[in-house]
């Protein structure tokens, strides 16, 4: 199964991902993979940092081709899309790549929360520079504060994780991402899901849409 999760920043894509890793899924995080390039200082990291560190999104056709180049290298696998698309432009490029391919997108997740816990949780999160473990102030700190406890590596602030660029990173949602709901509604796919549920309840909750969608689509065979 093949999916997209999509919601605003915060809005728990990343947490829910890891659960649905368990199940031998490929997760295809843009921000990983962009974060990876930032860290060895290559071309396209240095390019792309000029973007995100200001809270606005990498230029569309950078995106495309990465991700085209992931799909075509492994067209046999399971994906969640995280982070990607985030522009109808994004869309319609990754449509015509997975048709190229013959792999075909069962269903958008629409994780739904408000604008003021995106930034309690974005404000409160901690990432280790090393490893990329995730913490946060609220109910997950490290054992020894700033090290990471998986690695030993200093756990800090992402730039992009500061009020001020939490804000713009929401205008940027609501005026270049939030259109994607619509285009997918006309294509039939999205699932509009409670984002401030915990992560186990939230998958279950998924895992509950998937699977319903799954048998009405064989029943329709």
């Amino acid at each position: 199964m093949n999916f997209v999760i999509l919601g605003k920043p915060g809005a728990g894509k990343g947490s829910i991902c890891e659960e649905f890793k368990k199940n031998n899924l490929i997760h295809l995080s843009t921000g990983d993979i962009f974060r990876r390039e930032i860290a060895s200082q290559s071309e396209l990291g240095l390019l792309a940092n000029s973007y995100i560190r200001k809270g606005n999104l990498v230029p569309d056709e950078v995106t495309n081709d990465i991700i085209k180049k992931i799909l075509v290298e492994n067209p046999n696998k399971d994906y969640i899309f995280d982070g990607y698309p985030r522009t109808i432009n994004q869309a319609q490029a990754l449509k015509k790549n997975m048709d190229d391919l013959g792999i075909e997108l069962d269903a958008v997740i629409n994780l739904i929360v408000d604008d003021d816990l995106v930034i309690e949780r974005l404000s409160s999160r901690r990432v280790c520079k090393e490893c990329g473990a995730i913490y946060n102030t609220r109910n997950h700190n490290p054992k020894v504060e700033g090290v990471c406890d998986k690695c030993g590596g200093e756990v800090i602030t992402r730039a992009d994780d500061k009020i001020e660029a939490i804000k713009e990173r929401l205008n940027v949602y609501n005026n270049q991402t939030a259109p994607l709901i619509d285009y997918y509604i006309k294509e039939g796919l999205i699932m509009n899901v409670d984002g401030s549920l915990d992560t186990i309840d939230l998958y279950q909750v998924v895992m509950k849409n998937l699977n319903e969608r799954k048998s009405l689509s064989s029943s329709n065979l």
